[in-house]
């Protein structure tokens, strides 16, 4: 168990301390066979799953995988959260082949462009992923596997050595595979640790995000493993409060992971959680009166974190070290060199392009079978997230996509502090800003706003809401009412559909 003082996967010199050998699997199953590895609610009453028994799963289909897949190819997983989703990536990884995680809501299209690009010949999954998957690969079925007793030997593998592909979400084009090395796990371990103000012991971390995306798989499942924390797994085919709730009750829940999406249905529906001791969130940024209402309903500071796909847990907020600024996704975390850069690829105090330094342990490998894409994606020797930002002093101020920064009357206005300042008014359940095209102002700030069930709220409403508390600037001159959003599969707002709906509309 580490102390709150040590930052795990380091060296005190902030370096990072990464063995000539590794392999995630070893890293994972590490902690005493009798200590609690993942508290299981898939099927109703709580069951204490112990390292012992992980290992033993883990092997078991570690066995029947080494008599059908070589070393270096490509498994995907298609099974929700339960302990055999995460035996089945350590099976993967402990034989030395890639994992390839695969969401269960997907539907045939989306799988079969991840399955085929990754080649995965074979899938881990249970019988109703094998009707999802159809032909599109063989299914081996978990409950079909036979125990096995006999412990598998761990693949002799390095930290570069590629162990999972990890297709993006695909809110700035067709998904792309990150692949990833054995190294990665070790480089989320200290933004995992600073984000829930340090784990330690008698914490427990749950998030409702799946475990096929980077969110689920490696900022709660496997570093709670790599650290000893217990991590519960729970079914929730939807999201909803009390079932968000009840898993925090009967898991006893201290430390979460929430998707910014899942805390706004959180304050839409007034509920308050007093009993958990950290709450980390990342994918878009909170603003500063989403984390007024997190210290009201959880009774604590919602640590922002920030990362992507292709290199993640590289900035966050710690409460317990320093205090958080709202509009501010924190600072960078130990291990990783983070910088705003311009178009030269040259550090900057202004707005630019946030970048992470090769050598980060959670930046990806390459992307899959596309060399053009991986070039693209690196400015000299910066990894270029596609994001913009600006410090303010130690801080980094997140002000969205590259291409969803609005463009009014000469003003650089970021989206997100205008969706979090909507999501205030009692009437919004969501929201999507973006710019729509302007002959005078090259562009106007337009909102797209879902109403709670039985509210109402007029344009003019709403954008003196948003006038009194923000510049008068950012207030959008145009709201549009709809049933729902565009959302990608982790519950992010595609807010490119909303700009080529907001440019295709006429006032």
């Amino acid at each position: 168990m580490c102390p709150a003082e040590v930052i795990p996967g380091l060296h005190s010199d902030q370096s990072w301390a990464i063995p000539a050998r590794l392999n995630m699997a070893r890293q994972c199953l590490s902690q005493p066979p009798e200590q609690v590895a993942v508290l299981d609610l898939t099927e109703g009453d709580i069951r204490a799953v112990t390292f012992g028994d992980l290992e033993r799963m883990t092997d078991s289909i570690a066995r029947a995988l080494s008599e059908r897949v070589r070393s270096g190819e490509r498994v995907g997983v298609l099974l929700s959260q339960s302990p055999w989703c995460a035996a089945a990536h350590l099976a993967i990884w402990k034989i030395g082949a890639i994992s390839v995680p695969l969401f269960r809501l997907f539907k045939r299209d989306a799988l079969a462009s991840r399955v085929g690009d990754a080649g995965a010949r074979i899938v881990l999954t249970d019988v109703d992923g094998a009707a999802l998957l159809g032909d599109l690969a063989r299914p081996l079925l978990i409950d079909e596997i036979e125990r096995w007793e006999a412990p598998v030997p761990f693949a002799d593998t390095g930290p570069e050595d590629p162990a999972v592909l990890i297709y993006t979400s695909g809110t700035t084009g067709s998904p792309k595979g990150a692949l990833h090395g054995h190294r990665v796990l070790t480089g989320h371990l200290p933004g995992v640790s600073i984000s829930h103000n340090h784990l330690r012991e008698g914490d427990c971390l749950w998030t409702p995000a799946d475990w096929a995306w980077i969110g689920g798989l490696f900022d709660v499942l496997m570093p709670g493993l790599a650290l000893g924390i217990p991590v519960v797994a729970a079914r929730l085919d939807k999201f909803t409060p009390g079932a968000c709730v009840d898993v925090i009750s009967r898991g006893g829940v201290r430390n979460v992971f929430f998707p910014p999406t899942a805390l706004r249905m959180l304050k839409a529906a007034d509920q308050e959680i007093p009993s958990l001791r950290s709450v980390a969130s990342g994918g878009e940024p909170l603003g500063a009166e989403m984390l007024a209402w997190g210290q009201q309903a959880f009774g604590l500071t919602i640590n922002e974190f920030y990362g992507q796909t292709e290199c993640n847990m590289v900035v966050s907020s710690c409460a317990e070290d320093f205090p958080v600024r709202p509009g501010c996704i924190g600072q960078p975390v130990p291990g990783h060199e983070v910088a705003v850069v311009d178009e030269d690829g040259n550090p900057t105090d202004e707005e630019g392009d946030v970048a992470i330094r090769r050598g980060s342990a959670s930046m990806l490998l390459e992307y899959w079978n596309r060399p053009d894409a991986t070039a693209k994606k690196f400015r000299g020797d910066w990894l270029i997230t596609g994001d913009r930002g600006v410090w303010e002093g130690d801080y980094l101020r997140f002000l969205g996509r590259d291409d969803d920064v609005i463009t009014s009357a000469g003003y650089r206005i970021g989206p997100a502090e205008i969706e979090d300042c909507l999501l205030t008014h009692p009437a919004v359940a969501t929201v999507g800003v973006v710019g729509k095209p302007d002959p005078l102002r090259t562009e106007i700030v337009k909102a797209y706003v879902v109403l709670k069930s039985g509210t109402e709220a007029s344009e003019q409403e709403l954008q003196d809401w948003v006038k009194d508390r923000l510049a008068q600037y950012s207030y959008p001159r145009e709201v549009a009412f709809l049933e729902e959003l565009p959302m990608t599969v982790t519950g992010k707002v595609i807010r490119k559909e909303l700009r080529v709906r907001a440019a295709g509309e006429l006032r």
